[in-house]
C-alpha cells in the first residue's frame, strides 16, 4: 500500500503515521493485512470528526492510497473533509484537472493494458499538468507501483527513464482528427 499527497506535509505524516499503526495491529490481531477499503474508510472517519469538534481544524491534506488486497486493486481518494472515493484512476493537486481529463478518456485502456503502458499513461497524465516550460523528467517525477505479487515499490533515476524515453517515443494522440468536420463544409450548413 502507498499514498500521495497534496497538502500539508506535517497533517500527512499524522495520517501516515496512524496508517501504519492501524496496518500493523491488523496484522498482530487477524494476522492478515488490512484491507485497502477499510484503512480509506478509517482515514475518512479520522478526518471527518475533526470537522464536528470545536476547537479541532479539518487536516489540511488529500491522500489518493494505492493498493492491492484480497479483493484486488484499490486507488482511493481521501478528501480533507472525511468523504473517501474508489477509482480506477485518479489525480490530486494543483494543476491535476488536465491529469484527471487525460485519465477519464483513457481509463478503458487500463484492464488490458500492461504494466509499461499504465506507467506510460501515468506519466503522459503527469506531464499535461506541469507547466508550458517546464519537462518531465526522472530528476523530477517518481512513480509509484503495486499489484498483485507486487510489493509496494518507487521507480526512480534510471529506471524511470526507460518509461519517459518510450513515453517521448510515442507521438500523442491527436485529440480531435476523427472529429474533423469535412472540408467541403461550411461551418454552419445544416441538413434541414
Amino acid at each position: 500500500m502507498g499514498v500521495a499527497i497534496a497538502g500539508l506535509t506535517s497533517d500527512a505524516r499524522v495520517l501516515s503515521t496512524y496508517m501504519r499503526g492501524e496496518a500493523m495491529k491488523s496484522h498482530m490481531l487477524f494476522a492478515r493485512p488490512l484491507p485497502v477499503q477499510r484503512i480509506a474508510a478509517q482515514l475518512g472517519d479520522k478526518a471527518q470528526v475533526n470537522t464536528q469538534r470545536y476547537g479541532r481544524r479539518p487536516y489540511g491534506v488529500g491522500l489518493l492510497i494505492a493498493g492491492y488486497d484480497e479483493a484486488g486493486p484499490h486507488l482511493f481518494e481521501v478528501a480533507p473533509s472525511g468523504n473517501f472515493f474508489d477509482y480506477f484512476a485518479m489525480s490530486i493537486g494543483a494543476r491535476s484537472q488536465s491529469a484527471k481529463t487525460y485519465l477519464e478518456n483513457h481509463f478503458e485502456e487500463f484492464p488490458d493494458a500492461p504494466l509499461d503502458a499504465l506507467v506510460v499513461h501515468g506519466l503522459r497524465a503527469l506531464r499535461d499538468t506541469l507547466p508550458q516550460d517546464k519537462e518531465l523528467s526522472a530528476a523530477n517525477c517518481s512513480v509509484g507501483i503495486v499489484g498483485k505479487d507486487v510489493k509496494w515499490n518507487v521507480v526512480e533515476g534510471d529506471a524511470l527513464q526507460r518509461y519517459l524515453d518510450v513515453m517521448n517515443a510515442e507521438a500523442p494522440a491527436p485529440a480531435a482528427a476523427d472529429d474533423a468536420a469535412p472540408d467541403d463544409a461550411a461551418p454552419m450548413d445544416t441538413d434541414a
